[in-house]
């Protein structure tokens, strides 16, 4: 309105406005209606649609920057989030030197609209791991894990979950374990899609120490996710195993969110449930014997060949059972390295 050849009362008198209402729609105090647009049209010759649009991209524009300034007094909830984590990994690009900014990325990312919205959504479902965890994590950095493996799993179209299915690929999904990474993981990612499971790999978040993670992204799609965090394939094929029995033997509801093989996390029996079930996968019952009789590498090596699993499954399972942490270290195992970049 500044920039028009009138004054302010030459504009009340040609619209029929009061002074004081046109002194407060120029000062923003008072919002620009499509009845006033139409007066101002007829009095400017500015069509009625351009004051609306001005109006709206005002209104907008004061509601953004009022966001900011009201999200940046949440600074402190922000020092609690792994910003280098998700910065480094592309998710967002401000700092803490513009924590409005920061915060607007941060909830944009977990899908939610508000530090309330995020304590139900994301906070509540990474509780019981963070209370049963034997390590100290930190909840921003669980909860920003699980998120990243969430959208991965966007990535991965999948069947309708059908049990019967994975249960009967578990034994396909057992041979692979004598393959490379590069060419087993795919037909991984490909089988259990096949039953209507998204599998990913989603680095660890630092401060998460989470190691892998099971939950149902509807009723017809399961999510396993795992972090690699131990960099052996071992642990990989004891992890993956463990999460689908997750997937098998327990409810839709639940979530399931690990931090080291073999850890209860707070659910004694339905952890126990899920270990013995990656456990018998890989070494059944009726090799326990043979397990035991293992002194060296070389019956390390028969005895897998025989199962027809990996010798570093074997070997993991001796330092697991005997605490024999140095078995088979380095020459049975195969290092994992997983790209940041790709998750």
């Amino acid at each position: 309105m500044d920039a028009l050849p009138l004054s302010q009362t030459d504009l009340a008198t040609r619209t029929g406005l009061s002074i004081k209402h046109i002194n407060q729609i120029v000062s923003g105090a008072a919002a620009l209606t499509h009845e006033t647009a139409i007066k101002l049209e007829r009095a400017t010759g500015v069509p009625a649609k351009v004051w609306n649009t001005l109006e709206a991209n005002y209104r907008d524009a004061l509601s953004r920057t009022s966001e900011r300034e009201s999200l940046s007094a949440s600074k402190e909830w922000l020092r609690h989030m792994p910003v280098a984590a998700l910065r480094k990994r592309g998710v967002v690009t401000a700092t803490l030197h513009d924590p409005g900014t920061l915060l607007q990325e941060i909830l944009q990312f977990f899908g939610v609209s508000s530090i309330d919205a995020w304590e139900e959504a994301w906070a509540k479902p990474s509780a019981a791991f963070l209370q049963s965890s034997a390590f100290k994590a930190d909840p921003g950095a669980v909860a920003a894990w699980l998120r990243l493996g969430e959208q991965a799993a966007k990535e991965v179209e999948t069947a309708p979950f059908d049990k019967a299915r994975l249960r009967a690929a578990i034994p396909e999904l057992r041979e692979l374990t004598v393959l490379a990474p590069v060419e087993f993981w795919p037909r991984v990612v490909e089988i259990c899609a096949n039953a209507g499971v998204a599998v990913v790999l989603v680095p660890e978040v630092t401060g998460a120490r989470a190691h892998g993670a099971t939950r149902w992204l509807s009723p017809t799609k399961a999510l396993v996710q795992l972090s690699v965090r131990h960099k052996r394939n071992d642990h990989l094929w004891f992890a993956l195993f463990h999460e689908l029995g997750h997937v098998l033997l327990h409810g839709k509801k639940e979530v399931f969110v690990e931090n080291r093989l073999g850890a209860d996390g707070g659910r004694a029996k339905q952890e126990k449930e899920a270990n013995d079930f990656a456990g018998n996968t890989l070494i059944p019952p009726s090799a326990h014997s043979k397990l035991e009789a293992v002194s060296n590498y070389s019956d390390a090596k028969k005895l897998a060949t025989e199962l027809g699993v990996h010798p570093g499954i074997i070997a993991g399972r001796i330092q697991h059972d005997r605490a024999q942490h140095t078995f088979g270290v380095p020459d049975l195992f195969v290092s994992l390295r997983v790209n940041e970049t790709e998750s």
